[in-house]
């Protein structure tokens, strides 16, 4: 999920690595949960003198199994890929099970940061970050940002930073 230190460039560190918050794996647990209940009726309704109550059960199991996979592995494969790190120079967003995507803002190309939290975003510490760049894919929507109002923080603060080292780099701005 983190990037690997020998992948930070010189006088670059990490401020934050995060997941998208829990609250994504809410629905995937309750489908593991009512899926689980299922089944284990399933099985136990089956009648054990019935001559093909050993296929029933095992076709219950399958289906139970080819569910779980669908409902609650898959998410939770999903979201324990998904990550997000904030250093220095960068904002990073990787995304894939098999296949991985990484997305990288540089600093200096960030324009607006901007937040959106519903209440129960709000009660639970999570929300929308939206960041808008200078590059071609303008406006990025990320869901589901836990502490949300840290990371904003964290990235105006880097924001300001790498806007202090431009200026001070450019000889036009004296």
């Amino acid at each position: 999920m983190t990037i690997p230190d020998h992948h930070l460039t010189e006088g670059e560190r990490r401020v934050r690595s995060f997941h998208p918050h829990w609250r994504t794996l809410a629905g995937p647990f309750a489908a593991l949960v009512l899926i689980a209940a299922a089944s284990g009726a399933g099985l136990w309704l089956v009648p054990g003198t019935w001559e093909y109550a050993g296929y029933a059960r095992i076709a219950v199991c399958a289906v139970a199994l080819g569910l779980l996979t669908v409902w609650s592995f898959v998410p939770y494969l999903q979201w324990k890929n998904t990550g997000y790190v904030l250093t220095t120079h960068r904002f990073t967003i990787s995304t894939g099970v098999l296949n991985k995507s990484t997305d990288e803002i540089p600093m200096a190309k960030l324009n607006t940061v901007s937040s959106d939290q519903t209440l129960l975003e709000r009660l639970l510490g999570c929300g929308t970050l939206t960041v808008e760049s200078a590059g071609e894919r303008g406006q990025l929507v990320l869901r589901d940002i836990p502490k949300i109002q840290e990371v904003r923080g964290d990235l105006f603060r880097l924001l300001e930073d790498a806007s202090d080292d431009e200026q001070d780099a450019d000889p036009a701005s004296r």
